[in-house]
């Protein structure tokens, strides 16, 4: 079975075609429990209570314990939806009973085996999802439901409406709401970087601290440069010939902290490697204005964005002169 996004099986859960079986791992919590509780959404909301099963197995000591989770599981599994299509069965902190412990007994043995029947022929009335902690690929369960189910790595994200979801979950597992032009921000500010987004969040929550709702004031107090997608990123508008994105990166990486000579040797780089086939007519002239900038940098000749910026514009321009392209 495939590896879906969480923004993918978001689709399927809309367009009320849910796989039968889910396996949804990563290490944030918020996140997966926000995506298993959507699944909830394949029911109607007044019949939910007759058709929406949540298990929480908790400890899974020893093999009659687990015994009796698979026992519960099975049963939600296998009974029949009431004046509804299908049934949603979640079993969140999956891990005990996904992964036991070694050196089962013999009612952990049986209760694995009879998991594992269920995996391979889940009932076609229930989508059952499974949330857990990462699994030890080389355990016989493990292999089975990569075969059997569609498998949600949570904690990556896919594109800017992916972060903004992600930042309005956290902050309503804070108890608060956020603005949409708050999240707004805060995605285009630190892109798909979920680490730079949780600590943004976590900043703003603080900074909000007792507030209902989070404002788009709030986070730009809080926020900071926006994030580098991709840190060569100013060099391949470069070499595009791209002035305006080129110094909109240079804008980027300046702002997130680099350091001026770090930029130019990013930009020696280009022209040492790039250059004699790019654009060898301006190679000279590039080589030149490279030397030119390094000097004034050393000798504070000028700001250094200035002077980073008048350099960029020159070899935007070597380029655009190789391929005769008109800006």
């Amino acid at each position: 079975m495939p590896v879906a996004t969480p923004a993918a099986v978001r689709k399927q859960i809309a367009a009320e075609k849910p796989d039968a079986l889910y396996l949804i791992l990563g290490e944030d919590e918020v996140e997966k429990s926000a995506l298993a509780h959507q699944f909830e959404e394949l029911v109607e909301e007044g019949l939910r209570a007759f058709n929406v099963e949540t298990i929480h197995p908790g400890e899974v000591g020893s093999g009659d314990r687990l015994a009796a989770v698979v026992d519960a599981i099975t049963d939600a599994v296998q009974t029949l939806p009431m004046m509804a299509a299908r049934r949603v069965v979640i079993v969140f902190q999956a891990n005990g009973v996904l992964e036991p412990k070694r050196g089962e007994s013999a009612a952990a043995l049986k209760a694995t085996e009879k998991l594992e029947a269920l995996i391979e022929s889940p009932p076609p009335h229930t989508t059952l999802v499974f949330v857990s902690l990462s699994l030890d690929k080389r355990r016989r369960t493990f292999k089975l439901l990569t075969k059997q189910a569609t498998i949600v790595e949570c904690g990556a994200l896919a594109d800017q409406a992916d972060a903004e979801r992600w930042i309005r979950t956290r902050v309503q597992a804070a108890g608060a709401e956020i603005e949409p032009a708050a999240a707004r921000l805060l995605a285009e500010r630190c892109g798909t970087d979920v680490k730079r987004l949780r600590n943004d969040v976590d900043r703003l929550l603080l900074y909000a601290l007792g507030q209902k709702l989070v404002t788009v004031a709030d986070a730009r107090e809080i926020a900071g440069p926006a994030a580098l997608q991709d840190d060569w990123a100013m060099a391949n508008a470069i070499e595009a010939g791209d002035t305006k994105g080129a110094l909109r990166q240079l804008a980027l990486t300046l702002d997130a902290g680099a350091a001026a000579p770090q930029v130019l040797g990013q930009l020696g780089w280009l022209v040492r490697t790039k250059f004699p086939a790019i654009a060898p007519a301006s190679l000279t002239s590039a080589i030149e204005a490279l030397f030119r900038t390094d000097l004034d940098l050393k000798r504070s000749a000028g700001e250094p964005r200035v002077l980073l910026e008048r350099l960029v514009v020159e070899l935007c321009a070597g380029k655009r002169a190789r391929t005769g392209a008109r800006w």
